[in-house]
């Protein structure tokens, strides 16, 4: 038993009872109109799952009826019931929105005929209907998807100034406290980490003031983050020559604490007599991804040399390994050059 309910709009009487018997054995609830009018009329109810609609009908003929059939809220499948010789009006009713058509004859074919193009119509519909319900429900979860992103982005945002703002506090403190010591290894300790600080705390004051807080602009946050140690350094000259380059959020604060170690240990060991000289900072693409360099014309002493710990170059060391990277010192006469070699996310 199907339970589907049909309405078969004709005005022959004799072929609506044939129409309505032989759906009914086959399970489905028939309803009948005797024109177009008050076939639209039944239609306008709803509930109906297929129209079987004839055109040769008093007053208001098939392809009118199917208009207004089509017209309606939710329209159901339309089986257009043609004459032998109607081919045109087929075609037209095909074009105006109808799912099939049954030439009517007298005889089993039509009847058969009749009822294949009815459940083919239904199945259809239930497709169509199936279809746009998934697509209703992709659309609502890409909008639930798109509203969750906006207001994780939002929170991130807010992460990130608040995580800025502690870490400049954290810096700020620091700084008081090396103003306080009198050891020079203690001052310079501090001082080393109050740099590796701002390089992170630079990073999260980029995120919270973009609207993509899933990458970072290397050389712009690489131009802010030397300004800050320019700031700190006043006998030092320090140029950036960067390309444009993006990279994700935990890469830019590796390179950026790694930049901070490098041009740290630049300034501290390059110019030991006299005590200034240019550090020069380049940032380029390369066919395997980015490559990042601090250079200076100072003594040739690579970062982490006698004098210092050796904390600077192990930490360079680490960080560029965790993203994949690898360090290269280049030492003589004429000063060093480290560069670091990453590949992009």
């Amino acid at each position: 038993m199907t339970g589907h309910r049909i309405l078969y709009i004709d005005d022959e009487p004799g072929l609506r009872r044939l129409v309505q018997r032989d759906l009914q054995r086959h399970g489905y609830t028939v309803e009948t109109a005797p024109d177009g009018e008050a076939g639209l009329a039944q239609a306008q109810t709803g509930g109906f799952d297929c129209v079987c609609l004839d055109h040769y009908m008093p007053g208001q003929d098939g392809l009118e009826t199917l208009a207004g059939l089509r017209a309606l809220p939710e329209p159901p499948p339309v089986i257009f019931v043609t004459g032998a010789d109607d081919g045109r009006l087929a075609v037209a009713a095909l074009r105006a929105g109808a799912a099939d058509y049954v030439i009517k004859e007298a005889g089993e074919d039509f009847l058969v005929l009749l009822r294949s193009a009815i459940e083919a119509a239904i199945e259809r519909a239930a497709l169509r209907a199936a279809h746009q319900r998934a697509e209703a429900a992709v659309r609502e979860a890409r909008d639930r998807a798109e509203s969750l992103a906006r207001q994780r982005a939002v929170l991130l945002r807010e992460v990130n100034h608040r995580v800025a703002n502690s870490l400049q506090l954290i810096g700020s403190l620091a700084r008081l406290q090396e103003g306080a010591v009198a050891d020079p290894a203690a001052r310079g300790a501090l001082a080393a980490m109050r740099n590796r600080i701002a390089a992170v705390a630079q990073v999260h004051r980029r995120l919270y003031t973009s609207e993509d807080v899933q990458s970072v602009a290397l050389h712009d946050y690489m131009a802010g983050l030397i300004e800050e140690l320019a700031r700190a350094a006043d006998n030092h000259a320090i140029s950036l020559e960067a390309e444009p380059l993006v990279v994700s959020t935990d890469r830019a604060v590796s390179l950026g604490v790694i930049l901070s170690e490098l041009v740290t240990n630049a300034m501290k060991y390059a110019y030991p007599e006299a005590g200034q000289g240019p550090i020069r900072v380049q940032l380029r693409c390369t066919p395997e991804g980015g490559e990042m360099a601090v250079q200076d014309d100072g003594v040739g002493t690579e970062a982490g040399a006698p004098g210092g710990t050796g904390l600077g170059r192990r930490i360079v060391e680490a960080l560029s390994a965790g993203i994949g990277g690898t360090v290269e010192h280049v030492t003589g006469p004429g000063g060093t050059r480290v560069s670091v070699r990453f590949a992009l996310d």
